[in-house]
């Protein structure tokens, strides 16, 4: 009856259903998500506590997708396995080897006067355990993934280990935040509110675009973009988030941030995706599993011993942590 009107529709589809144009939705989304995030910060969430408990959710939410995504068909246990690994690996030694080599991961200062130093000094020390305290979850986390998935298949009581540890490091922040703003006497802004409502509408528009990027890599007959490479491409892609808050909190230097939202969005993959995903669907553990934990855990062990000594990642550990990631791809995506 009105074929103009039919055919503005039929070529909003065409143009919608692109892959370009779902990877803007995508990065498009990610960004209102920072932006209203950064904002919160002023409102009552502040430091590493907005790194390691506000940020995962934004920048981790596409993985979340990603696991729910797969689970419509109980064979992709593997490859949810690989994306957790890539976003993981890529966060602790890509991101951070690049910051550090740029000098964007020194979590303490010195000042130049005794009195003037004095709050930061005590701010930054505070910042620097915190961060260690998040690396030892780092540790646990994917320490008893490894143990749990020794007999190479992760079950649903596996699945309920990993998702009551994630839910049990959430609850001391949330008590930590609480009990800050009892000393403090302070209330959180009303405005909270309209922050999560536009979080929770760039959080559909993600899930809608990595649905239909699921969906196209599933029919397309591409040697490098297909299916069999959909847990490595994933990964891949989910990491943008994390570099655009890692060089935005880099640029205002909030170097504490940068490094506690890398490692905290590495608690959302392992153990929250890989609990959840097992709690439906049994994962059969694929044969990268071994080199992508062992670089986990030694990308950890390098940022704990450096933050612990010297405050810093230096650039030599940074370049280390570089080629750990080029090792990575070689043995797992390449070898």
């Amino acid at each position: 009856m009105f074929p103009e009107v039919n055919t503005a529709i039929d070529s909003v589809h065409l143009y919608t259903n692109h892959p370009l144009v779902q990877l803007a939705l995508f990065a498009f989304a990610t960004l209102i998500m920072i932006w209203r995030l950064h904002a919160m910060e002023t409102k009552g969430f502040e430091g590493t506590v907005l790194g390691t408990l506000i940020m995962p959710y934004c920048s981790g939410f596409a993985n979340l997708v990603f696991a729910y995504v797969m689970s419509k068909s109980a064979g992709n246990g593997g490859v949810v396995v690989e994306n957790c690994l890539m976003n993981n690996t890529t966060n602790l030694t890509l991101i951070l080897g690049l910051s550090a080599l740029f000098g964007a991961t020194t979590v303490t200062a010195k000042g130049n006067s005794r009195q003037k130093a004095k709050k930061p000094s005590e701010f930054h020390r505070i910042n620097r355990l915190n961060l260690l305290f998040t690396l030892i979850a780092l540790f646990l986390f994917t320490g008893t993934l490894w143990a749990l998935a020794k007999d190479g298949i992760l079950d649903f009581y596996d699945g309920l280990v990993l998702v009551g540890l994630f839910l049990f490091w959430q609850i001391l922040h949330v008590f930590e935040i609480l009990k800050d703003h009892i000393r403090k006497n302070k209330t959180f802004h009303w405005s909270l509110l309209i922050d999560l409502l536009i979080i929770a509408g760039s959080a559909y528009c993600i899930y809608f675009s990595v649905d239909y990027l699921v969906a196209w890599l599933s029919k397309a007959d591409h040697p490098i973009f297909s299916f069999s490479k959909i847990g490595w491409l994933s990964g891949a892609l989910m990491v943008l988030p994390n570099a655009i808050l890692a060089m935005y909190y880099a640029h205002i230097g909030r170097q504490d941030i940068v490094v506690s939202s890398q490692i905290g969005d590495g608690h959302i993959c392992i153990p929250m995706c890989l609990g959840l995903f097992a709690v439906f669907n049994t994962i059969h553990i694929p044969d990268a599993f071994q080199i992508g934990i062992y670089i986990i855990l030694g990308a950890g062990a390098i940022h704990f011993l450096s933050i612990a000594l010297l405050g810093r990642i230096p650039r030599i550990a940074g370049a280390g942590l570089i080629g750990g990631y080029a090792y990575f791809l070689y043995k797992g995506l390449i070898h």
